[in-house]
């Protein structure tokens, strides 16, 4: 379970917090031919590396690293614009199929490991860095089905909106509701998506468009959902 832990924390940072835009861009343009796509992987490998911190565990994670570089090529050659929100999750999906299916192999080699973290804090640190970025980029492709529609009508709001304001509002209330259920005060969510509502009522009204206040709706319940599900998950792990 720990190594899973660790495994998995390596593959969202790299995924989701060393890999600039500008790379997602450059390797859907050159695909195989971008050097950020080998670079990308180079990152994972080290990543696997630091935190798993064994010399022995070198081939696993450089194939645990060749593997996640062939799935991106694979996503990035048939992915197209229609499938992409398809293809990102499936991306994902095979991405932590391999973390398992490494971790099986390793196990069975390794019964016992000495691990500097203790799985209850990596539980928690995996939970939160899962909740800031990545959740917000899992989201950003769940409701991207119905942003086309609503992006004009909400571009006079947008434009009167702080530079990535949302995506951080976003990354704190998942934080806030994540802590508030770990600490079984679930009170404290019920405050929180209520504050929401009241502080969204406003530009919903003026907005006074349907299409928009669904679009925003759907993007605020599942963002939520996400948090509590994590901490849920977290808190059942912790007790296994």
């Amino acid at each position: 379970m720990i190594l899973l832990l660790k495994l998995l924390l390596a593959h969202l940072i790299g995924d989701f917090f060393l890999q600039p835009d500008k790379w997602v861009t450059e390797k859907e343009q050159h695909k195989h031919k971008s050097t950020k796509l080998y670079l990308h992987v180079l990152i994972h490998f080290l990543l696997i590396m630091l935190f798993v911190w064994d010399l022995s565990f070198i081939p696993m994670a450089a194939g645990i690293s060749v593997l996640h570089g062939v799935t991106d090529f694979l996503k990035l050659r048939y992915q197209k614009k229609e499938n992409r929100r398809l293809y990102f999750f499936l991306d994902q999906f095979i991405h932590v199929l391999v973390l398992i299916c490494a971790v099986i192999i390793r196990e069975k080699v390794v019964i016992s490991e000495v691990d500097l973290l203790n799985k209850h804090t990596l539980l928690i640190v995996t939970g939160f860095v899962f909740l800031s970025n990545p959740a917000s980029i899992i989201v950003r492709t769940f409701i991207s089905k119905w942003t086309d529609f609503t992006l004009i009508k909400s571009e006079e709001l947008q434009t009167r909106s702080l530079q990535n304001a949302g995506k951080i509002i976003g990354i704190l209330e998942r934080f806030l509701v994540f802590g508030l259920i770990l600490t079984n005060h679930w009170e404290g969510v019920g405050f929180l998506i209520t504050a929401k509502s009241v502080f969204r009522f406003s530009d919903l009204k003026q907005a006074q468009d349907r299409k928009l206040t669904e679009y925003i709706l759907i993007g605020t319940l599942f963002s939520f959902g996400m948090a509590i599900a994590t901490a849920i998950l977290v808190d059942y792990l912790s007790g296994i």
